[in-house]
């Protein structure tokens, strides 16, 4: 449904629409080598825990270009280069599980394979992943329509739209498919500070596809529950621990405690390559600190004293108890969460 493209693979190279100039400028970056893309992953060129999974296979594969013929420094220059990767974004889990798939094809390639072979044996695993992605999307926006009702207002949190992911979205994708099948509703962006992806990226977003939005600040939620404007909330996930804990932008735990005391459905979209069932619940999810300029500091100009104190954790987690439904490209799990996702996998 959207129309612009998040990345994609042309001329053997990453190219992605840069989301830290949005919405003012809308521009692709053509990425060429390993550094870029790693430094493009860290400062949030891409982001969005599908995007990154996708982004990092493609990375992958920009780091292997410059490897030399030795087949077996190949396997071992590989492993390098996805530990690089791995330490650009560590609480997205799609990164890493993607270069697990890129690793595992590469050691069931066969011991005859030249470099070049295994170069193109791992181009065509990052295909699939983007591929795939897209299809996800797709999948969960099926599903997850059925849950969003003619009239509703629908809060949603951070950006978990198209520019997060190689496809229509996560927690958008149910809104775009409900909007195509002639749903009417309205959507609710809060700004999510302190990086603003949903005022920066999210609005702009649905603002462009037609979609009936209007941005609010974070702490106007309760504020609008209370009054009834708002019937749904969906967010999307960076990483959904085995029993349904769900860590996801910072603030979305906030959310989710509003939706519950008014009694308001709050939905979590995400596919399988998010579910880390490795991850027993959610205080195992190391969440990411990051730099104090993102809070003291607005479009380059300074708001805070200098010198002042500041805690900036990328994410929260969600306990799984506050959490209505998990929408996945494989259907729609409904608590208990342990259970439902481990069936998923038998």
């Amino acid at each position: 449904m959207t129309d612009f493209a998040t990345l994609y693979w042309e001329n053997e190279a990453l190219v992605i629409l840069d989301q830290r100039r949005l919405p003012g400028e809308e521009c692709y970056l053509s990425l060429k080598n390993l550094a870029d893309a790693c430094e493009a992953i860290r400062t949030l060129a891409v982001r969005g825990a599908p995007a990154i999974g996708v982004a990092a296979a493609y990375s992958a594969i920009l780091g292997v270009k410059a490897l030399s013929d030795d087949t077996t420094l190949f396997h071992k220059e590989f492993q390098a280069i996805c530990a690089q990767l791995a330490d650009t974004r560590p609480t997205a889990v799609n990164l890493v599980w993607a270069l697990k798939r890129l690793s595992r094809v590469l050691s069931q390639a066969p011991h005859s394979a030249s470099v070049p072979e295994l170069k193109q044996i791992l181009l065509q695993e990052a295909h699939a992943i983007c591929v795939e992605d897209k299809s996800c999307c797709q999948k969960i926006g099926e599903y997850g329509a059925a849950l969003f009702d003619e009239g509703d207002g629908i809060l949603t949190h951070c950006n978990a739209g198209a520019l997060a992911t190689a496809g229509m979205g996560t927690a958008l994708a149910p809104l775009y498919v409900s909007a195509k099948a002639g749903k009417k509703f309205k959507v609710y962006a809060d700004e999510t500070r302190p990086l603003l992806q949903g005022a920066r990226l999210t609005a702009w977003e649905l603002q462009r596809q037609g979609l009936d939005v209007t941005l609010i600040t974070d702490n106007m939620a309760a504020s609008l529950m209370r009054k009834g404007l708002i019937q749904k909330v969906i967010v999307g996930a960076d990483r959904i621990a085995a029993n349904g804990d769900v860590a996801n932008k910072i603030g979305t735990y906030g959310v989710a405690v509003l939706a519950r005391h008014h009694g308001i459905p709050f939905y979590v979209a995400a596919p399988l390559s998010t579910i880390d069932r490795q991850t027993l619940n959610g205080s195992s999810i190391v969440i990411e600190e990051r730099h104090s300029d993102e809070v003291t500091k607005l479009a380059g100009l300074t708001i805070a004293p200098e010198g002042i104190n500041v805690k900036n954790p990328a994410f929260d987690v969600t306990p799984a108890e506050l959490v209505t439904a998990i929408i996945t490209d494989v259907g729609v799990l409904l608590p208990p969460f342990l259970p439902a996702i481990a069936k998923l996998f038998l």
